[in-house]
């Protein structure tokens, strides 16, 4: 692997793709025109205490651009700065299908769909979306029970596959604002 600039982290773009980047450039970019009225040593500290964050206290040198934008804002609110992030009326939502999921966890039938479906959860997180939506859910759970009516057993992995699903969302998320969907 090539190793980075010290000023660098690698930015993780909204369709998925990876950049590295200064973290001033970063900055600069996310602050566009504003950028011009404000001093560029402070510019350039508020940059550096971010990259500090995410190199040193957290050891991750992979970012999405949103983390790197929530950062950046507390650390120049916190230098007397009025920052607001601006935000879309669209919530960002991360989608899974559960018949999918169903589907690749083959003949192991529940045995590998709860950790495939953790895994999914975890990837979904990494994004940081506002909604994360599981869909399918019905034609899920008979998938797995081998079922083609709807039966107790159905009730049943329906009720687990959801409890499963909210207990991974609350040990995943890490504080992070984000609603659970399951349809």
């Amino acid at each position: 692997m090539i190793q980075l600039k010290a000023d660098c982290l690698i930015f993780q773009t909204s369709n998925g793709e990876h950049v590295p980047c200064s973290a001033e450039w970063v900055t600069l970019e996310l602050m566009g025109d504003s950028a011009e009225i404000v001093d560029p040593a402070l510019i350039e500290n508020a940059s550096a205490a971010v990259l500090h964050y995410f190199k040193h206290e957290l050891n991750q040198y992979f970012v999405s651009v949103a983390e790197f934008a929530r950062a950046l804002e507390t650390v120049l609110r916190s230098l007397g700065l009025k920052v607001s992030s601006s935000k879309s009326s669209e919530p960002q939502v991360a989608e899974s299908d559960l018949r999918v999921l169903a589907h690749d966890a083959g003949k192991g039938f529940e045995l590998f769909f709860f950790p495939t479906l953790r895994e999914e959860m975890k990837r979904n997180l990494r994004h940081s979306p506002q909604v994360i939506r599981f869909r399918g859910l019905r034609g899920c759970v008979k998938q797995l029970s081998g079922s083609v009516r709807w039966n107790r057993r159905c009730e049943k992995l329906n009720d687990q596959i959801v409890e499963y699903l909210r207990e991974c969302w609350d040990a995943e998320r890490a504080g992070e604002s984000c609603a659970l969907v399951v349809v």
